[in-house]
């Protein structure tokens, strides 16, 4: 099976998200998408909800596409969300499997910084997408990590978490930012308040 792998800290999972899953899922013909949210990623601080709300929210949001599913292995692990850890784990677990680490074009830049990423490389292709605004340099990454990367081209939408946790912060609306289930989800929990401790 191709997978790809979705990783992120979801604070919340919002549309953007989905759109790019989808279409590296059409692009590069995989079967299915996992989702996994990260416990702590080593680029950014705490997030506002804890693992079980991140995990359920992404839950909510991708219920409705069959090729999508969850996997919470780094919620389990705990501590700093090394991919390399995580993708040492997936490879061993699934051997006949071949992943997709899936990032945004904005992160190629930052490849070489990743931990371990020679290693990592060896474990995973990665899987580009498609984001406005950024000169890539894929020029400066080792040929091992350069050859890994399939660019999947995508509709720029401008959403953020951070912009939605600003919303959510300032009693804006986020609505249709995030998908429906996940946009109920936070009206029916009170949970805005989470937001009010800022993770940016």
């Amino acid at each position: 099976m191709k997978i790809g792998i979705m990783g992120g800290t979801f604070d919340p999972i919002h549309t953007g998200h989905l759109l790019a899953a989808e279409t590296v899922r059409e692009a590069l013909g995989l079967d299915e998408v996992w989702f996994m949210p990260a416990h702590v990623p080593p680029h950014k601080a705490e997030a506002g909800f804890s693992g079980e709300e991140r995990l359920r929210m992404v839950e909510l949001a991708i219920g409705s596409q069959s090729a999508f599913r969850t996997l919470d292995i780094e919620l389990r692990r705990g501590g700093v969300s090394y991919t390399v850890d995580t993708m040492s784990e997936l490879t061993g677990k699934y051997p006949d499997a071949r992943f997709h680490f899936i990032i945004g074009t904005d992160m190629v830049n930052y490849l070489p910084r990743w931990n371990r990423i020679g290693e990592l490389a060896s474990l995973t292709r990665f899987a580009a997408v498609g984001r406005g605004g950024y000169e890539l340099h894929a020029e400066d990454l080792a040929p091992e990590v350069k050859n890994k990367i399939d660019y999947c081209d995508m509709p720029q939408l401008e959403i953020s978490s951070t912009d939605i946790r600003r919303r959510l912060r300032e009693g804006r609306t986020i609505r249709y930012l995030v998908p429906d289930k996940v946009h109920d989800y936070l009206q029916r929990s009170g949970t805005h308040a989470a937001y009010a401790r800022t993770t940016d």
